[in-house]
């Protein structure tokens, strides 16, 4: 499901799949989106290590400020045991959400309806509310549990999106492979972005 106008309350989920600069990504464009009022962040434990493994960005308070490098007033940082904050509860008028990036327990969990923790509650909300989920899977090779699990996630409504960045647009870095993939998922949930990469069929050669 696709919003018809810009979402103004986003829940934005790290999980433990390796990727955690496309999550920093996100995290910097939606505090520069003016179109977004409220991002309820959920970090996962195993994200948190990922973020030290790979951006050594290590604790467990602050991370908001550790990634943009200042604090944010529309950034609520939720703890992932919460299950009673906001997102967990279908009368809290959230949007959309985001899982970026996405790992096969988390869409496990979200495909089977466990609902174990707070990333899983409000994906569940989010599936029964009928609001735009959008689950960026990171994993490969694909196992067939992993396959029907996101056939299952898909018929309940969400959104498969997996983290598969682009090369035709000539990125020059990570960074940049990172921010077009972010780009793209904003755009699917109605927020396009300006300078965004778009592809552009060659013109017939005139006559």
């Amino acid at each position: 499901m696709t919003l018809s106008t810009p979402p103004r309350n986003l829940t934005l989920a790290v999980t433990g799949a390796s990727g955690s600069i496309y999550a920093a990504e996100m995290l910097r464009a939606l505090e520069r989106e003016e179109r977004v009022a409220k991002v309820n962040l959920i970090v996962s434990e195993n994200a948190l290590r990922v973020f030290a493994e790979e951006m050594q960005i290590s604790g467990r308070t602050n991370v908001v400020e550790k990634i943009l490098g200042h604090g944010s007033a529309k950034i609520e940082n939720h703890p992932v045991a919460d299950i009673g904050a906001n997102v967990a509860s279908g009368s809290y008028p959230s949007d959309a959400m985001i899982v970026l990036p996405c790992s096969m327990g988390t869409l496990a969990g979200i495909a089977n309806g466990m609902a174990a923790n707070l990333i899983q509650r409000a994906a569940d909300v989010s599936l029964k509310e009928q609001r735009p989920l959008i689950l960026c899977v990171r994993e490969t090779p694909l196992n067939r549990i992993h396959l029907r699990n996101m056939q299952l996630a898909s018929d309940a409504g969400a959104t498969i999106f997996p983290v598969i960045p682009t090369l035709y647009n000539l990125p020059r870095s990570t960074t940049d492979m990172a921010r077009q993939f972010v780009e793209r998922v904003l755009a699917h949930v109605g927020l396009p972005q300006p300078g965004a990469f778009q592809w552009k069929a060659d013109r017939p050669a005139s006559s």
